[in-house]
């Protein structure tokens, strides 16, 4: 089934050390879940901690890496053990000069496996935090120092981030950002070739059809003039390895103690979906992040039934895609309602503007 992507793609190391995926656009398309049981999809775990926000009986996260529960597992940790301003100095959206010890401070109350794990990335924990130790993070590390400069001067860089009105957000995008310097950098560095071995992982791009690098030029578009960039945690650490004043759902301090509150709701499993589904148990909302994007037509398919055959009347699949155009396939159009109103919502407001589609689909 879906975990076909796990004899392709290397699942041994973080890939993700924090989320790409807007969880303010999540929330919005899994609507009202008092009481409910939620599964997500775990990479690092940021969606899954939002996701206890809306007051579900339990989240059942899964991952096919167990590193990618370990950024789960020690966020638990760190919920549990650290203030809110010593997690944003450990996650690395603030600076900090104790980061190792507030590491210390979480890793002691892990398992010696993942203390082990954690003590082998403390350096780059130290220097870049929990949410700059990926492959991912590390990719756009590259960019932001040797490249970035080469296109842009401090001072733009810095007006991205100053507020501005849409008509100003145009101007400054078409006559001060998208030079050809820019546009090289672009067409190079965010390529197909280059992010499947820098950033991701060649497989992901399996399915892929296109140019990654235009896909991203029309994407920016979006996150540059069309939203706020001030107001965007994902394009501030982009080009600039931090968060800014902007934060993620889940590392808002208004969010801090209702997450640590919950967190006895987390149910953690090593595996595919399958590790849900197998148990007989059903789900009344699903985070899927974008795992269809990895998968033929046929294996999509058979995923997606075997989901639905996990879920309550009602439930509902929230998925994005990226470049691979994935939705309901037609053997099983009959039984879910496309949810359009709260995907143009959603999609108008995604802050994390790598991907071209956001889908909510619920079951009839």
């Amino acid at each position: 089934m879906e975990a076909e992507i796990a004899s392709h793609a290397d699942f041994d190391n973080i890939r993700y050390a924090q989320l790409w995926e807007d969880a303010d656009v999540l929330l919005m398309g899994l609507g009202e879940q008092r009481g409910a049981t939620l599964v997500s999809i775990c990479s690092a775990g940021d969606n899954a901690l939002a996701m206890l926000t809306l007051d579900p009986d339990r989240v059942v996260t899964v991952d096919l890496s167990n590193a990618q529960l370990a950024c789960l597992r020690i966020r638990i940790q760190a919920y549990q053990h650290l203030s809110h301003s010593a997690f944003l100095e450990l996650m690395g959206a603030r600076p900090s000069a104790d980061r190792l010890h507030h590491l210390d401070q979480a890793a002691r109350h892990l398992e010696g496996a993942d203390q082990a794990f954690w003590s082998e990335r403390k350096d780059e924990v130290d220097r870049f935090g929990l949410g700059g130790a990926g492959k991912f993070e590390r990719y756009f590390r590259i960019f932001q120092r040797y490249l970035l400069p080469l296109a842009q001067t401090r001072s733009t860089l810095e007006d991205v981030f100053k507020r501005k009105p849409h008509s100003e957000r145009r101007v400054f995008l078409d006559n001060r950002w998208n030079n050809w310097r820019w546009r090289l950098l672009l067409k190079t560095f965010f390529s197909n070739f280059v992010m499947g071995r820098l950033g991701r992982d060649p497989a992901f791009f399996a399915h892929v059809e296109g140019s990654l690098a235009e896909h991203v030029a029309r994407r920016i578009e979006h996150a540059a003039v069309d939203l706020e960039p001030a107001d965007n945690p994902y394009l501030h650490w982009i080009l600039t390895g931090t968060h800014g004043e902007a934060l993620p759902l889940a590392w808002r301090e208004e969010h801090f103690e209702t997450i640590r509150s919950r967190l006895d709701r987390l149910e953690l499993r090593f595996g595919a979906l399958e590790t849900f589904i197998a148990t007989g148990d059903k789900a009344d909302g699903f985070n899927l992040s974008d795992i269809f994007e990895y998968m033929t037509e046929a294996t999509f398919e058979t995923v997606y039934g075997s989901i639905l055959s996990a879920a309550h009347p009602g439930a509902r699949l929230v998925y994005w895609n990226m470049m691979v155009p994935r939705r309901v396939p037609a053997a099983h159009a009959d039984k879910v309602e496309t949810l359009q109103d709260v995907e143009r919502a959603g999609a108008a407001m995604d802050k994390a503007f790598f991907y071209s589609d956001f889908v909510v689909e619920q079951v009839r």
